[in-house]
């Protein structure tokens, strides 16, 4: 409503309000009300705004991949820049410590211009990394700044910038329960928990070898939709329109609810699922928070449909027949039967 100018004194009946949402009139009727309301910029200011640079990327005062090489090691080097830096090394500890990456895997990537993006150098462990180790690269991967080597993974980094414009970070890593979905090629059910219903998007790509453009390609072609992505036999990937500590949220939730999920799967009963009703009202605030998702218009009667997860039957591989599963032969086990007997009694 504050982003098309309306007056929230008035909201509509079917209006579905927020925690934060219910904070801000709180304080808007204890503090606020004879103070004018805020004012969002209008969707001419937003259409204005180039293509080439995503809302909420750094203003980099004009410096691209074609300035002169002292302009461009001089930004790389800003203060502005630094704190990029900062916040990328400290992901990448979190991702270390919830052992999301192990080795020197995973990569964390941040637009910070038109076509420059601060990246994660290769080899090197994610929980151990220093702001000098990073990297600056143009959107076709070539390497501007930085004294060690750039992730041999960018071009999946840049290829999910370039199809989806508003991504400004995106994350990479191992996680091993969504992992684990990523390598059995099953889809995360839905309708279960309101977080992963409101934050994450999911789908999944078919396996390529890191640092392909082929495997660029196939998870770019599902961020149009989709802000989280199982990479087949490999791990997941997802951006972000805010920042890359919300790009890394998306892991903790994707992980945290593929683990949910799978110990929901051996308690020996159905999981209780959300209507189709109740899910709708989740969509609407994820569609309000600007993430994507392939269900956005459809109807209530379109939201049920579940059928290709059944928790208890198809988290476990069907054990194969056997010739131990023939029947027993009864005079056989009645044999086996009179001898342990006598074992027991002490006759034998």
């Amino acid at each position: 409503m504050l982003r098309h100018g309306q007056n929230i004194r008035v909201l509509p009946e079917d209006a579905l309000l927020t925690p934060s949402a219910r904070d801000f009139l709180r304080d808007y009727e204890t503090n606020g009300r004879s103070q004018p309301l805020p004012v969002a910029p209008t969707p001419r200011a937003a259409e204005a705004a180039p293509a080439s640079a995503p809302t909420g990327a750094l203003k980099n005062h004009g410096v691209t991949s074609r300035s002169p090489r002292g302009q461009i090691e001089a930004f790389f080097n800003s203060p502005e820049i630094a704190a990029i830096k900062d916040r990328i090394c400290e992901i990448g500890r979190r991702m270390w410590q919830r052992a999301y990456v192990d080795g020197n895997g995973g990569n964390i990537a941040v637009r910070v211009g038109e076509d420059l993006v601060v990246c994660t150098p290769t080899l090197i462990s994610k929980g151990f990394m220093q702001p000098a180790d990073l990297c600056l690269v143009d959107l076709e991967g070539n390497q501007l700044c930085g004294d060690k080597a750039r992730t041999s993974e960018i071009l999946m980094h840049l290829q999910i910038m370039k199809r989806q414009p508003r991504a400004i970070a995106t994350a990479h890593c191992h996680p091993p329960y969504s992992t684990g979905f990523a390598v059995a090629g099953v889809q995360p059910p839905t309708r279960m928990i309101p977080e992963f219903e409101v934050f994450v998007s999911v789908a999944i790509a078919p396996y390529r070898t890191p640092g392909t453009p082929e495997m660029g390609q196939l998870v770019a072609d599902l961020v149009d939709q989709h802000n989280t992505i199982l990479m087949a036999n490999h791990g997941v990937v997802s951006w972000s329109h805010v920042g890359v500590e919300d790009a890394y949220w998306k892991m903790e939730i994707i992980e945290a609810y593929c683990r949910t999920v799978l110990v929901a799967s051996q308690l020996g009963t159905p999981a209780k699922t959300m209507t189709p009703a109740q899910l709708q009202d989740l969509l609407k605030i994820k569609q309000n928070l600007g993430i994507p998702d392939p269900r956005f218009g459809l109807k209530e009667c379109e939201l049920g449909d579940n059928d290709a997860w059944h928790p208890g039957v198809t988290c476990t591989v069907p054990r194969e027949p056997s010739d131990t599963d023939a029947p027993l032969d009864p005079q056989a086990e009645a044999i086996v039967k009179a001898i342990t007997e006598r074992i027991l009694s002490g006759n034998a």
